[in-house]
């Protein structure tokens, strides 16, 4: 049980950042943009392992129209497994510093939490993030940066790159990889449906860290903007 409890902790840490377009939300990769400037999101998802243990996501942001570069928020997560329970709370910050519409998006993130029942810092972030828009279509957004886990999994140099396709109007693709050294990598590919209009994005995803023994794991989310 105890990959499955480091491969929590490690989706915990990769898995606050706050975009509610395609890259975000349940996504361990994501994108340069903030949200539309006076508006905010509620991100909610669930992310089950096989063969039970998973982690529950609550993240509001908003991004300010007199701030339009920068996008901030909340998380609140809980990892449960048959051994551990981890109720954890910490701030999103999200810059953008160049808009993907010039061509070449680029932005920084960064996010921290503490376990509420220790009082422990959980992890730290601090990842750079490019996003390439090839057409109307097709995305690629790539990210490098720093994290800190705490317990056997100390700082380490963290990249991911992930590709999205607009299939129809409403469904988009998205496959990412992503690593953490020394040794640590996943992938990950979903479906995220946007009906026309409404303020809601749907998320059904599936992945896997890379190596034996590692667990499959399976994430249903929800992202309300307003």
């Amino acid at each position: 049980m105890k990959e499955f409890f480091k491969a929590g902790l490690l989706l915990l840490a990769l898995s606050t950042w706050s975009d509610a377009r395609a890259a975000g939300g349940a996504h361990i990769v994501d994108d340069s943009e903030v949200e539309t400037p006076g508006h905010c999101h509620v991100e909610l998802w669930v992310t089950r392992f096989v063969p039970g243990n998973g982690y529950a996501n609550a993240a509001p942001a908003c991004t300010l129209k007199q701030i339009p570069f920068l996008e901030v928020g909340i998380a609140h997560q809980d990892y449960w497994s048959e051994e551990n329970n981890a109720p954890i709370l910490g701030p999103t910050v999200k810059v953008n510093l160049r808009p993907q519409d010039t061509g070449l998006g680029l932005g920084i993130t960064a996010s921290s939490g503490v376990n509420l029942t220790s009082g422990e810092l959980n992890f730290a972030t601090v990842v750079g993030l490019m996003s390439i828009p090839v057409n109307e279509a097709f995305r690629v957004n790539l990210n490098a940066g720093w994290s800190y886990v705490q317990g056997d999994m100390p700082d380490a140099f963290f990249y991911g790159a992930q590709i999205e396709l607009q299939i129809s109007r409403d469904l988009m693709f998205t496959v990412e990889g992503f690593g953490r050294t020394p040794g640590i990598g996943g992938i990950q590919a979903g479906l995220r449906y946007t009906p026309k209009d409404w303020p809601l994005d749907f998320d059904l995803l599936a992945a896997r860290f890379l190596g034996e023994n590692q667990p499959f794991f399976f994430t249903v989310g929800v992202t309300v903007r307003f």
